[in-house]
Parts: C-alpha cells; sequence; structure tokens
C-alpha cells in the first residue's frame, strides 16, 4: 500500500478540456538517476513564458513549472545531503510534489533565506543578472529597464542599483512609480513605448522586454557601444525601427534565452550569488501574490492579464 502511495504525486498538468487548463492530477512521481537529486518542493513561483505557453499553446499533458524551492529528498552522487534547503530551476515539471533535477541546477538556500524568497528567483533574477552582464561594468552608466515593475524588472531595478549604475525604470501607469522608485529607479520612464525615458538617455544598457514598437524605441536610444538586451515580445514579434539611430558607433541587440546562457554557466552559480544577496538583505523579492498550488489556474490567468506587478508564489503541496 505504501509504496503505492510513494509512486505517485499531485502536478500541475494542461488539459484542454477544463476550462481553466491548468488542473492539478495525479503523476508518476520522478525517479531520479545518480547524477540528480530528488527535491520535496516546498514553493513555486510563476513566469510569464511558461504560463502564456501553458494557457495558451501547450499540448494536453504538458506539465509546466520552472522555479522550485524545496527539501532534498534523495541526494545525487555528488551533491547537498538530504534534508539540505535548495532552490532550483528546471526546464519544465516544477509545479508538482517532486523533481529531480542535477545539483548544477541548483544552490542551497541560506538559514535566513525563506523558501517562498527563494523560489522567486530562478528565471526572473537569472535573467535579470546575466542581462546586466551583458554591458560590463555599470558604475556611473546609464541602464534603462523596461517593465520596470513586473518579474525581471524588479530584480533587475535592484541589481543595477547595487552595481551603482544610474537606473531608469520605464513603466506604463504612474500606480507603479513608488514601487520602481523604491526598488532603485534613479528616474521613472512614463507611457508606452518607453516615450518617457527617451529624455534620460541615452543608454548604454537597454533591458526590453516587451517588443513591437517599445523595442523599436529601445534602439534608437542607445548611446555609442551601447546594448539592448531583448527578453521577450509581449507586444509582438515584429517591429520596424529607425536604422540611421540605431547605428550610432557599436551598437548591438542581444536576444537573451536563458537556456542557451546555462550552457555557459550553470544555473547553480547564479542561484548561489542571488540567494546570498538575499540572505545580506541586499536584494529583496518583490512578493505580491501568495497562495497554494491548488490557485495555479487563478493566478496564472491574472499573471496573463497583468493582474499584478512582481512574483507570484504558491507553496506546496
Amino acid at each position: 500500500m505504501n509504496a503505492q502511495v510513494n509512486s505517485t504525486m499531485t502536478a500541475v498538468v494542461v488539459d484542454s478540456s477544463d476550462r481553466r487548463r491548468l488542473v492539478l492530477k495525479e503523476v508518476a512521481r520522478p525517479q531520479p538517476s545518480t547524477t540528480e537529486m530528488l527535491v520535496r518542493v516546498q514553493a513555486i513561483s510563476l513566469n510569464r513564458g511558461e504560463t502564456r505557453m501553458a494557457l495558451k499553446e501547450a499540448t494536453d499533458g504538458w506539465r509546466p513549472g520552472w522555479d522550485v524551492a524545496g527539501i532534498v529528498e534523495q541526494p545525487a552522487a555528488d551533491g547537498p545531503a538530504t534534508g539540505t534547503r535548495v532552490v532550483c530551476t528546471a526546464s519544465s515539471a516544477g509545479w508538482a510534489e517532486f523533481i529531480a533535477v542535477p545539483p548544477a541546477s541548483a544552490a542551497t538556500i541560506p538559514d535566513n533565506v525563506s523558501c517562498e524568497q527563494a523560489a522567486s528567483l530562478p528565471v526572473a533574477a537569472l535573467t535579470a543578472r546575466r542581462a546586466l552582464q551583458l554591458a560590463g561594468p555599470l558604475k556611473g552608466r546609464n541602464v534603462l529597464i523596461s517593465g520596470a515593475s513586473g518579474g525581471v524588472g524588479t530584480f533587475a531595478l535592484q541589481l543595477a542599483h547595487l552595481q551603482e549604475a544610474r537606473v531608469v525604470g520605464a513603466i506604463r501607469s504612474k500606480a507603479q512609480e513608488a514601487l520602481v522608485r523604491r526598488l532603485g529607479a534613479d528616474e521613472v520612464g512614463l507611457g508606452d513605448n518607453l516615450a518617457g525615458a527617451a529624455t534620460f538617455g541615452p543608454y548604454d544598457l537597454i533591458l526590453e522586454s516587451v517588443g513591437g514598437q517599445s523595442l523599436a524605441a529601445a534602439l534608437s536610444m542607445l548611446a555609442p557601444g551601447g546594448v539592448c538586451v531583448l527578453l521577450g515580445a509581449s507586444a509582438g514579434s515584429n517591429t520596424t525601427f529607425d536604422a540611421a539611430k540605431f547605428r550610432v558607433g557599436g551598437t548591438s541587440l542581444y536576444g537573451l534565452v536563458m537556456g542557451f546562457e546555462f550552457r555557459r554557466e550553470p544555473p547553480g552559480v547564479g542561484l548561489g550569488e542571488l540567494v546570498r544577496l538575499v540572505a545580506e538583505q541586499k536584494l529583496r523579492p518583490e512578493i505580491t501574490v501568495t497562495g497554494h498550488i491548488g490557485e495555479i489556474a487563478e493566478v496564472a490567468a491574472k499573471l496573463l492579464e497583468r493582474g499584478f506587478v512582481g512574483k507570484a508564489v504558491l507553496k506546496v503541496p
């Protein structure tokens, strides 16, 4: 009887027959290889990319979930011991009671950091960290962050501020201004398509996540040698831009995909650095929605509708 119970677990699964599309189902519990550890999940967080895929594109049976924090249930041959709290990133299937991951995709959580705080870090904070690295040292340099009140943006503001950059946060609603200033923005550009940010440019680094005309505007605001890092295209994948304004000398557009970046550096390296910053109270996850994994469908829908700023974190089970 016990063996049967232990062979399954609850997980979030895409099911198009249900109007919510994301449902909890019993699935097989993962069987880790010797190079993987089995983690009992304590908390998960949601990202726009996986949420859009789950609600709009994925076929039945797909299991989403990139961001996980939990406790090592069964260690890998070379990894943290049983009982160690870890934060992990996964390619999928993380919204579940258990997940099998290699130790290189995880970092140990310090005692003064909660699993909920740690779970908010993997995709959003790692993306912000890597994007900011692409322009070299940032001290005294001009950095523009679009979507500054979102998951990536709230981490990018803080990390750029820690590096003593001059930080401009671009937002659509004045209601978010106090938040982005508190998180490190020296100036705030208000309006659609970066309209309010132009006056504070040109920029040495732009983190652009909207696409469409916002990307076109960003490419026209680069200083000589500046880099625009494209994180996403929530407003559209096509754009038309003024090549003369972009070609001011040494400017570049970098398409950031974290799966590719992880080939350069295992995610555990960045996660270790980020979770230490949280422990030192130098980085604060902006968690504005909390709940239980049973609320995943409602929270996912609200995320796609831009119904909240910052991150959503749900407890498991």
